[in-house]
C-alpha cells in the first residue's frame, strides 16, 4: 500500500473488486438497471402519497419520508460506483469522500430511527385505535419526523468528523466501493481503539435499541391482531405490518452485521457486499414491497395512472 508524504491524501483509490475484474461489468449493468428503478419506485410512492387524499394519513406520511431517504441514500453512493466501475481510474477526491461519508451516514442513521417510528405508528393504530387520531396528529407527526432527522444528522456529523480526524499516514487505498466509517477506521494508523469503541456504543443506540423497540411493538401488535374477530381485519393488519417487517429485516440485518462489530474484525469483502445490499438492494425493493402488499397504495396508483391517461 503506497505511502505519500501528507497524512491526508488528495484522493482515495477505491479498490472495489479490482482483484476480480470479471465482476465489474455485471455489477455495473446491475447498478445501471436498479438505480433508475429505485428512483422511479420511490418517486412514485411520494407522488401517490401526496396526490391521493385517501393516503393523507400518518402511515403514508412516514412512508413518503422513507422513500425520500432511500432516494438520497442510493444517490449518495451509486453514481460514484458507476463512474469507478465504468473506468480504469477508480478514485474519489478527499472532499468527495468526506461528502459521501456524511450523506451516506446521515441517511442510514435517519432510516434506522424512521423505521422504528413507523412501527410505533402501527402499534398505536392497531393497539390503541380509539386514541390514534389524538396521538398521531399532524403536528406530532411533523415533530417526530423532525426529531428523527435531527438525531440522524447529529449521529452522522459527529461520527464522520471523528473518523476523518484519524491519521491515515498517507495511505490512500480503500478496499471498498465507497467511503464508509468502519473501513476508514480500519484503514487508519495509530491509536484507533477509542474510535472503534465509540462507533460500537453509538451503533447500539442507533441500530440495536430501535430494532428492539420495533420487535417489542410487533409483539404487542401480534397479540392484538389475534384478538380481532374479523378475518378480513386480521388479514389487512398482517398485510400492512408484514410489509414493514420485511423492510426492517432487509435493512437492519446487513447493518447490524457491519456496524456492531469492531472494524478491525471485518472481513475483506464484507463491507462491499453489505453496502450493496443496504445501500442499493433495499432502497430498490422497498417501493415494490409496499406497493405489491398494500391495497391502498395499489388502488391509489391505479387511480393516478387512469387520471393521467384520461387527462391525455
Amino acid at each position: 500500500m503506497p505511502l505519500i508524504n501528507e497524512s491526508r491524501p488528495e484522493e482515495f483509490t477505491l479498490l472495489g473488486f479490482a482483484d476480480r475484474p470479471w465482476l465489474e461489468l455485471p455489477l455495473f449493468t446491475s447498478l445501471l438497471i436498479t438505480y433508475p428503478l429505485a428512483m422511479m419506485g420511490n418517486v412514485t410512492i411520494i407522488l401517490v402519497s401526496r396526490l391521493d387524499s385517501r393516503l393523507h394519513s400518518p402511515m403514508y406520511f412516514f412512508l413518503a419520508n422513507l422513500s425520500f431517504l432511500d432516494m438520497c441514500y442510493t444517490t449518495s453512493i451509486v453514481p460514484q460506483m458507476l463512474v469507478n466501475l465504468g473506468s480504469s481510474k477508480k478514485t474519489i477526491s478527499y472532499t468527495g469522500c468526506a461528502v459521501q461519508l456524511y450523506f451516506f451516514h446521515i441517511m442510514g442513521g435517519t432510516e434506522c430511527l424512521l423505521l422504528a417510528l413507523m412501527s410505533f405508528d402501527r402499534y398505536v393504530a392497531i393497539c390503541r385505535p380509539l386514541h390514534y387520531t389524538l396521538i398521531m396528529n399532524q403536528r406530532i407527526c411533523i415533530l417526530l419526523v423532525s426529531t428523527v432527522w435531527l438525531t440522524g444528522i447529529t449521529y452522522a456529523v459527529s461520527e464522520a468528523t471523528a473518523t476523518l480526524r484519524l491519521p491515515l499516514c498517507g495511505l490512500n487505498k480503500l478496499d471498498h466501493l465507497l467511503c464508509e466509517i468502519p473501513v476508514l477506521i480500519k484503514n487508519a494508523c495509530g491509536e484507533k481503539g477509542s474510535n472503534e469503541l465509540t462507533l460500537s456504543v453509538v451503533c447500539i443506540f442507533m441500530l440495536a435499541v430501535p430494532l428492539c423497540l420495533i420487535l417489542a411493538s410487533y409483539a404487542s401488535i401480534g397479540h392484538a391482531v389475534f384478538k380481532i374477530k374479523s378475518s378480513e381485519g386480521r388479514k389487512k393488519a398482517f398485510g400492512t405490518c408484514s410489509s414493514h417487517l420485511i423492510v426492517v429485516f432487509l435493512f437492519y440485518g446487513p447493518g447490524i452485521s457491519m456496524y456492531l462489530q469492531p472494524p478491525s474484525s471485518i472481513s475483506r469483502d464484507q463491507p462491499k457486499f453489505m453496502a450493496l445490499f443496504y445501500g442499493v438492494v433495499t432502497p430498490t425493493l422497498n417501493p415494490f414491497i409496499y406497493t405489491l402488499r398494500n391495497k391502498d397504495v395499489k388502488g391509489a396508483l391505479c387511480h393516478l395512472v387512469r387520471s393521467i391517461f384520461s387527462f391525455k
